[in-house]
């Protein structure tokens, strides 16, 4: 059977998402699992124009390609069942695996880890917020620092069997003010490695050609603006940065 055309073919509704802030569904374009999340289901929020939740997820996609790491998995806009909005490859995720977690802290793992804060839980007993110490997780926090995520929680990271990582979920991206809040701190200042800086040049390149204009159909001149900016500043530095400013540095919840 010939692969579904995936801008054009049917899109089928198999369930929803109910944990979701923003209307969230399952589907299928023929025999292709699918997440669709439509322009008409996303709430408002006070800090990002309304309506553009969909076309930042594309542009996360296309700064991922730029990358060149396959930390977005595809993602489109196109029409569905209630109208326009972001369709993206469905990622089965390995349940047996966690590349963030909160653990006991006098339990915290020894080597692997990276430690990025502690705190109390609901029963008063302190616990400690970790996460892999893995190219997968470093390369996901560069690109995060790139696009700006506001909202990379735990659960946006998917676990996959063969040892990838996937990013998911990224509506709260590219604002022009810094509003970097993630659970992936653990290599506050550290130097970035030579793939890494890499990476950021490739960003570098596209911009001022085709992932530029593709972007340019996505987000503002005032976010462009900013992404390059960004861009050559992580590039300059060559470090992972710290938090900055004083909102908070992690989402909330952190799951």
């Amino acid at each position: 059977m010939p692969a579904p055309d995936l801008l054009t073919a049917e899109l089928t509704l198999t369930g929803r998402i109910t944990t979701a802030s923003n209307a969230t569904f399952l589907g299928s374009i023929g025999d292709v699992q699918v997440v669709y999340k439509p322009i008409a289901g996303e709430s408002p929020l006070w800090d990002f124009p309304h309506g553009t939740l969909a076309h930042r997820e594309v542009a996360a996609y296309l700064v991922s390609q730029a990358f060149g790491w396959d930390i977005v998995p595809r993602t489109w806009l196109r029409d569905g069942p209630l109208g326009e909005g972001m369709v993206q490859l469905w990622q089965e995720q390995d349940p047996a695996q966690h590349a963030v977690d909160l653990v006991a802290t006098d339990q915290v793992p020894e080597e692997g880890w990276k430690h990025v804060l502690e705190g109390q839980d609901e029963n008063g007993q302190m616990v400690t917020l970790v996460h892999e110490d893995s190219p997968e997780l470093r390369r996901m926090a560069v690109f995060d620092t790139v696009v700006n995520n506001a909202d990379r929680k735990g659960n946006h990271i998917l676990a996959m069997t063969d040892g990838h990582r996937h990013g998911v979920d990224h509506g709260l991206t590219f604002h022009h003010d810094h509003k970097l809040r993630t659970v992936l701190w653990g290599w506050l200042g550290d130097p970035l490695t030579t793939g890494e800086r890499e990476g950021i040049d490739r960003v570098i390149e596209g911009l001022d050609g085709g992932l530029g204009r593709d972007l340019a159909h996505l987000l503002s001149t005032e976010e462009m603006e900013a992404l390059a900016t960004r861009c050559a500043r992580l590039r300059s530095s060559g470090r992972f940065p710290t938090p900055r400013g004083e909102m908070s540095a992690v989402p909330w919840p952190l799951f």
